[in-house]
């Protein structure tokens, strides 16, 4: 089969996925899409696209089997629905959706229609997430009983993509709850131990700094949280720290980072170091070489990027990243988040093609996504303690991709 696939959304994040899937052996064809036309027509030009289109619906009424959401965050829980209904595979940017009720829609949808939905969550493929789940199954953790993954981004970062994106209204979007974008910390300890986070008790930060971004009249959530910190305890008893913190003068090799406890051996990572450590003094091992990722070069096409924003967006693959398995044509192309774009676009269009489940299916979007929306709910009452909505598992007639 000869995939045909929409993009909806050309801006930044984009460049780095349009050459992925125009490559792609089993991609026949790529359709762009984006009410910027002008946007649109740039992109398509570079990588020898034929046709442009000007909006989600328009992608929805053609003939492509499969739309990949790259656009506002608040905007891809009635997106992914829409394209869903409307008969595509969908893949998505994170996070799934602003709400609980948009989290079930999707999974009702794609039980409905068997379509492959897949959630573009680039810590699944961390090189960190990558070695705990291996040496997890191995059992070398022992019993996992506290986990820590923060995802440190400070607002500065933001503005100009918000900027770009937002226009004149760039503050309404802006301001969502940290807690609303959990899906980079949530993942990497859910993908590890495949525990489901069952309550949740947060506390919020009033943001301080005076560019009116966190304010309730200024955002669509009436936010007034710039941080957020969570403790989540899971269904295997388990218990989770999740820091969402959008104002934080750090910096660090990733803005993303985890650490992990078990019985037996743990995990443990700071802003330039990581590695594994057991009981023996003697058994401590420095990971940062085999976790590092060899940088790319940085192109014309991204010199208007935040530098922040670009050293995440252009580094190639770690030691422990299975690379044999991507297509050839891949290679020399660009692998942004850590070594994540690659696997991710190969995993949609594979389970595209084949009907199977990718990792990242809509059972497994809602255990990355319920939990901060929960979390931020928890922070408005005062961090109390609530309990995380079960979206239950995959029909068992479901095959999984094969790895």
């Amino acid at each position: 089969m000869s995939l045909r696939v929409g993009i909806c959304g050309c801006g930044a994040f984009a460049r780095s996925f349009i050459p992925l899937f125009n490559a792609h052996p089993l991609v026949g064809e790529v359709v762009l899409a984006d009410l910027i036309r002008e946007r649109a027509d740039e992109q398509a030009a570079k990588h020898g696209i034929q046709r442009v289109l000007g909006s989600l619906d328009e992608l929805c009424e053609s003939n492509v089997d499969a739309i990949v959401l790259l656009t506002q965050r608040q905007l891809h829980g009635p997106q992914v629905v829409q394209a869903l209904r409307a008969g595509k595979h969908v893949y998505s940017a994170v996070p799934t959706g602003q709400t609980l009720d948009q989290i079930e829609a999707i999974i009702k949808a794609v039980e409905e229609t068997r379509l492959i939905y897949q959630i573009g969550e680039t810590s699944y493929y961390y090189p960190c997430t990558l070695y705990c789940r291996d040496r997890y199954r191995k059992g070398d953790f022992g019993d996992v009983f506290y986990g820590e993954a923060h995802y440190f981004h400070d607002m500065s970062h933001f503005y100009q993509s918000f900027q770009r994106s937002g226009g004149a209204d760039w503050k309404q979007v802006a301001g969502i709850p940290p807690m609303h974008y959990p899906t980079h910390s949530v993942s990497m300890m859910v993908s590890v131990t495949g525990a489901r986070v069952a309550s949740v008790s947060c506390l919020g930060w009033r943001d301080r700094t005076d560019d009116g971004v966190f304010k309730p009249e200024a955002n669509l959530w009436r936010n007034v949280f710039s941080n957020e910190s969570a403790l989540m305890e899971a269904d295997d008893g388990s218990t989770f720290q999740i820091n969402e913190f959008r104002r934080v003068g750090w910096r660090g090799k990733s803005s993303v980072q985890m650490s992990l406890y078990g019985t037996e051996g743990c995990y443990e990572e700071n802003a330039d170091s990581q590695l594994w450590c057991t009981i023996e003094p003697n058994e401590m091992e420095r990971l940062d070489e085999l976790l590092a990722c060899r940088k790319l070069p940085i192109s014309e096409a991204q010199a208007d990027v935040n530098s922040v924003v670009l050293q995440e967006f252009h580094c190639g693959a770690s030691r422990v990243h299975p690379v044999e398995r991507l297509p050839r044509e891949f290679v020399g192309l660009g692998n942004g988040h850590l070594g994540s774009h690659q696997f991710l676009a190969d995993d949609f269009v594979r389970a595209a093609v084949t009907n199977h489940l990718p990792p990242n299916h809509a059972w497994a979007a809602a255990r990355y996504c319920a939990p901060g929306l929960v979390a931020h709910q928890s922070s408005e009452q005062g961090g109390a303690r609530l309990e995380v909505p079960d979206f239950g598992n995959p029909p068992e007639d479901w095959p999984l991709l094969a790895p």
